[in-house]
């Protein structure tokens, strides 16, 4: 483990960077159940998803999106475990690496210390990235600036943000969490399976298939 009083400097190779990743521990002092950062990374990975953070099952596992938010959001792409688990295929990348902990109503927002501490890096190895999921408030917000809506920052919820997904296509797509704690959100905004979900997954199919 690095110490946690001093941040890693990323490797110029994946694999070596990877292993960094992994054994990342700069907020180890804030996590519960200790470090486990969780990633799914490769140069030839066409579609990038950006969550959260991990939940429980997903530390204990150390598999991203094994729980059933994962199962929707396989449901929504149509695509079977397999393909989602190739990295070749599907980059995962969330906005904190590790498990943060339980608040009052949920899980901790994700550690800010990741995604300044590795995105950019990650990032600059995957150069086929044609779509990226911002699943989440957190993501959103870290992602989407000025640059890529004339409106990005005016947005005052997440639903209004979601609703314009063509203003960020087809760079971004922004996505509301696929959690069983928002079936109430799906169930109030129909538009979201009969207008996005089969947008997401035509480009899905398109990206695999090049």
């Amino acid at each position: 483990m690095t110490d946690a009083s001093h941040a890693l400097i990323p490797s110029q190779d994946l694999t070596e960077l990877l292993g960094q990743v992994r054994d990342c521990s700069i907020c180890e002092a804030h996590l519960p159940l200790g470090p486990r950062p969780v990633v799914q990374i490769d140069p030839n990975a066409r579609l990038l998803i950006i969550g959260q953070a991990p939940g429980t099952r997903v530390h204990n596992t150390g598999v991203p999106w094994n729980d059933p938010s994962g199962d929707r959001l396989r449901k929504w792409l149509e695509m079977d475990r397999e393909v989602f688990y190739d990295p070749r295929k599907v980059a995962i990348m969330p906005m904190g690496f590790c498990y943060p902990g339980k608040g009052k109503s949920g899980d901790l927002p994700p550690r800010k210390e990741c995604a300044p501490q590795w995105h950019d890096a990650l990032l600059s190895r995957m150069p086929n990235i044609e779509l990226t999921l911002l699943i989440g408030q957190y993501a959103q917000a870290y992602y989407l600036s000025a640059d890529d809506s004339e409106r990005a920052g005016n947005y005052r919820t997440l639903t209004e943000r979601v609703m314009d997904w063509q203003a960020f296509t087809p760079k971004f797509l922004p996505l509301p969490h696929p959690s069983p704690r928002n079936l109430r959100w799906f169930k109030n905004n129909p538009w979201f399976e009969s207008e996005v979900v089969p947008w997401l997954r035509q480009q899905t199919q398109s990206l695999l298939v090049k």
